[in-house]
C-alpha cells in the first residue's frame, strides 16, 4: 500500500509550504534518532514526505498517480545504509545531525545527494522530457470488455527544420564561451552538511558543449518545436475507474532526445443497470410477491445479451441469483460472475379481491 505523506505530516493535502516545513520541522526533532524518545523509522518516513511534498514537481506528480515516477523512489537511495548517521557508521561517519528538525536546521537527503555526488553520477544522467497527464472517459461496456482510442496530442517533439541540432544548415557550430565546450559548469550550493561543488549541465549549450551561429528560425536554437501528434490507445478489458495507463515515450521530447511517458488517467461512465464488485457485476431485481412464492422465468439483460433466468419458488428478498461467467475478464482468463440481487416489493394499494386472497393466505400461516 502506497505511503500517505500527508498524513505523516499530519497535515491537509492543500496545505501551503510553509505549513509542510513547519510540520517536518516538528516531527524530524520530535523523532529524531539521537532523541531519547526518538524513531529511526519513522525519523525516515517523516524525511521522506518531506522530499515530496517539498517539491512543486513531485508534489504534482504524487497528488496525480499516488507517488512520484522518478527512479527509485522518493527519500530512497539503494545500497546505502542510514542508520549509522548518527552511531559514527555509514559514510558520513562524524557528522552531526543533533539538531536536525530544529529552527534553522532543516536538510533534505535528495539534494545533499546530488551535490555530494555531482560530480560521478549526475554527469552521466541523461535528462528527459516532461511527462504528460491526459484524461480519457470511456463507457462502462468499454472498461469491462476494453477498447481503442485514438487521441491527437500536442506536445513538444524534436524540431523538423533542425533535426534537433538547434541551428540553422548553414551556421558554424563553435565551442560554448561558458562551459568551455565541456558541457558542465561547476556548481557551489551550502547544505546542511557545509559546502558542496557539483557538475551541472551548462544551461547556454545544453550539455552539448557546443553551439550554433546561427539559431534555427523555427525553434529559437532549442532544438524542439510544438508538434500534434496522433497516439492510439489501448484500454485493456476489466480496467476499473480512476487507473492509470502508461505509454513509455509518449510524453515531451527533451533536447537530448529522451522522450518522457504519457500517463492516461481512465474515467468510467456509470451504468443505468450494472454495478461493479471487484470482478463482479451487480443488478438489482425487482419482482412481485407472487412470483417471490411460486416461482417464474424472467428474461434479464446482460453486458453479452439478453438471457433466461429462473428464479425459484420460495425465494426471500434480498437472496443472490449468480450466473457464472458473466462478469468482469480476468487478466488471467476467465470471468468474474454476474449477481442478481432479488428484492420482492410489497404493493402499496391492493385491490379488494386481492386483500381478501391475502386474508385467507394469513389464515393459512403465510
Amino acid at each position: 500500500m502506497a505511503k500517505d505523506y500527508y498524513e505523516i505530516l499530519g497535515v491537509s493535502k492543500n496545505a501551503p509550504k510553509d505549513e509542510i516545513k513547519k510540520a517536518y520541522r516538528r516531527l524530524a526533532h520530535k523523532y529524531h534518532p539521537d532523541k531519547g524518545s526518538g524513531d529511526d523509522t519513522k525519523f525516515k518516513e517523516v524525511n521522506e514526505a518531506y522530499q515530496v511534498l517539498s517539491n512543486d514537481s513531485k508534489r504534482q506528480q504524487y497528488d496525480t498517480y499516488g507517488r512520484v515516477y522518478e527512479g527509485a523512489g522518493a527519500g530512497s537511495q539503494p545500497g546505502w545504509d542510514f542508520s549509522g548517521f548518527s552511531q559514527g557508521g555509514g559514510p558520513f561517519a562524524g557528522w552531526d545531525f543533533s539538531s536536525a528538525g530544529q529552527e534553522g536546521a532543516e536538510f533534505d537527503l535528495n539534494d545533499i545527494f546530488d551535490n555530494f555526488f555531482g560530480g560521478q553520477t549526475t554527469g552521466r544522467r541523461v535528462k528527459r522530457g516532461r511527462d504528460i497527464s491526459i484524461d480519457l472517459e470511456i463507457s462502462f461496456e468499454e472498461s469491462i470488455f476494453g477498447t481503442e482510442r485514438k487521441m491527437l496530442l500536442s506536445k513538444l517533439g524534436t524540431c523538423d527544420r533542425c533535426g534537433g541540432s538547434g541551428g540553422e544548415k548553414d551556421s558554424v557550430i563553435e565551442k560554448c564561451s561558458v562551459c568551455q565546450g565541456s558541457g558542465k559548469i561547476h556548481e557551489t550550493r551550502k547544505s546542511f552538511f557545509g559546502q558542496f561543488t557539483s557538475l551541472k549541465e551548462c544551461s547556454k549549450c545544453v550539455g552539448r558543449g557546443t553551439i550554433h551561429s546561427k539559431k534555427c528560425h523555427q525553434c529559437g536554437g532549442r532544438g524542439l518545436a510544438q508538434k500534434s501528434q496522433e497516439v492510439s490507445i489501448k484500454v485493456p478489458a476489466g480496467i476499473n475507474d480512476g487507473e492509470m495507463i502508461r505509454l513509455p515515450g509518449l510524453g515531451e521530447v527533451s533536447q537530448s532526445g529522451i522522450s518522457g511517458d504519457l500517463y492516461v488517467k481512465i474515467h468510467v461512465r456509470k451504468h443505468s443497470i450494472f454495478k461493479r464488485e471487484g470482478n463482479n457485476l451487480v443488478i438489482d431485481m425487482d419482482i412481485k410477491i407472487s412470483e417471490a412464492a411460486l416461482g417464474i422465468e424472467k428474461e434479464i439483460k446482460t453486458l453479452d445479451g439478453n438471457i433466461k433466468l429462473k428464479i425459484p419458488e420460495g425465494i426471500d428478498s434480498g437472496e443472490i441469483l449468480r450466473v457464472r461467467g458473466k462478469g468482469v475478464p480476468f487478466q488471467r482468463g476467465g470471468r468474474g460472475d454476474l449477481l442478481i440481487k432479488i428484492y420482492a416489493r410489497t404493493p402499496k394499494k391492493i385491490s379488494r379481491s386481492a386483500k381478501e386472497l391475502l386474508e385467507k393466505l394469513k389464515k393459512e400461516g403465510l
